[in-house]
């Protein structure tokens, strides 16, 4: 007989999260299905990167999301547009044990089926899930849920960012712009080329300190001088072409900013910092990522995506990698922040964690305690602690080296995608498949 108390849970972000699916990535198919783009671009090379979708959501089933335990094994496929209308098996929560901590850390599992969870912001008592199906609020306390998508407003499903400008929250979509979300209407405010946005694919969207929104596509980095979006005139778009070069590569997949104000960009081509209108970047010549005969042996990725992208091939040809036959770019920086102490830190595609202090630059791979090579999440919580998300489980960056946390201490998967922690301090941990809360994780 099941338990009451689990009722509601299981049809509210049970329900809704399965319907919205994830994005498909870290797996290795027989078949990548090719996604929807812009005419300008590449279809998307197999295996398909942490920061690119897979398969065509409206084509796909989703396995009902659950509570349960690291055991318990999936029950039957639904429909996506159809999920169950009663749970087939009660919600259990799970008791892991964390190395090297004390005591037990319980966690909850939310099963999102063969998709990825690449967005999580948590707001209050409110957590923001992205999708490749759409954005889920969910409320903590009374655990009613709202699943937002093309039905209600959005231009696209697939969600890469999940944030805030001011009191808004914003998202990032693959191929539908930017959205901000008026709570009183519960509608969404699209932003798109017209509106002088350089690309529809967007992956982040940056509040800064002097008012100012940054936008980063896959066709440039906007500017929008002030936070003015609804004035044309004040938004600017800045190129590898009308910054000669300061910008390295025209994809910027991350932003952040320091204690000084300068915007640090993320992008396939290397970092790059913009402070007081001059741009400045370092690629690995100047010491971004391990080199290739320190991981080559390390790399989990097999399929070299240029060999299914004309824009990898010509990356690859232009950075001196036309001898690497996978996964391997040490200037393809995935996730970025700065940290409190104003150190900079890029995860990067093959060439590990890189740590940047301005002038010196030190980079951790397998061989130093890391988890895995690609770094798809990095994460700086409350209490000041970085952690890693990568390829082969979640990192937390130690005094002396890492404590590496995986399925066995609580994660859904080893693929780590997208972190938040709540107020009352639980950890949420997006990853290939679904969702972990994880209470305790230290």
């Amino acid at each position: 007989m099941i338990d009451s108390r689990y009722v509601l849970p299981v049809l509210t972000l049970t329900a809704v999260l399965a319907a919205a699916g994830g994005y498909f990535a870290g797996r290795q198919p027989a078949t990548v299905a090719a996604p929807v783009r812009a005419a300008a671009k590449d279809p998307a090379p197999a295996p398909v990167a942490a920061n690119e979708p897979g398969p065509a959501p409206a084509q796909a089933h989703a396995e009902p999301l659950r509570r349960t335990d690291a055991h318990t094994p999936a029950v039957a496929a639904a429909h996506a547009e159809a999920p169950p209308a009663e749970p087939v098996a009660p919600p259990r929560e799970g008791v892991a044990h964390a190395a090297g901590t004390e005591g037990e850390a319980p966690y909850t599992h939310f099963r999102v089926g063969d998709r990825n969870v690449k967005a999580i912001l948590a707001d209050g008592d409110l957590l923001w899930v992205g999708t490749s199906g759409g954005v889920v609020r969910y409320d903590l306390k009374s655990e009613e849920y709202r699943l937002f998508d093309l039905r209600s407003g959005l231009l696209a499903n697939g969600i890469f960012h999940v944030g805030k400008i001011g009191e808004r929250l914003v998202v990032g979509t693959y191929g539908g712009g930017m959205a901000l979300f008026d709570a009183a209407k519960e509608s969404w405010q699209i932003f798109n080329i017209p509106d002088g946005l350089g690309d529809p694919f967007v992956y982040d969207v940056l509040a800064a300190a002097n008012g100012d929104v940054w936008i980063a596509t896959w066709s440039g980095v906007n500017r929008v001088r002030g936070g003015a979006l609804t004035d044309r005139s004040k938004w600017d778009l800045y190129t590898v072409k009308n910054t000669d070069g300061g910008l390295p590569n025209d994809w910027v997949y991350a932003l952040t900013t320091d204690q000084r104000g300068a915007i640090w960009l993320a992008t396939e081509g290397g970092l790059a910092r913009f402070v007081d209108g001059q741009w400045t970047h370092w690629r690995h010549e100047d010491g971004l990522g391990a080199d290739y005969a320190l991981v080559k042996d390390q790399i989990q990725f097999k399929n070299d995506p240029a060999q299914y992208s004309s824009h990898h091939a010509r990356q690859k040809s232009e950075m001196g990698l036309k001898n690497v036959d996978v996964a391997y770019n040490p200037n393809y920086i995935v996730a970025l922040t700065v940290d409190r102490d104003g150190i900079v830190w890029c995860g990067t595609w093959g060439g590990g964690l890189a740590r940047f202090d301005g002038t010196h630059w030190k980079n951790y791979t397998v061989a130093d305690g890391l988890p895995g090579n690609h770094v798809f999440m990095l994460h700086e919580d409350a209490a000041g602690r970085l952690w890693i998300g990568t390829s082969n489980g979640l990192a937390l960056k130690t005094a002396d080296g890492f404590k590496v946390f995986t399925t066995k201490d609580g994660l859904f998967a080893n693929t780590v995608f997208s972190m938040a922690t709540s107020a009352d301090g639980s950890a949420w941990v997006g990853s290939f498949g679904g969702v972990a809360r994880i209470k305790n994780l230290r």
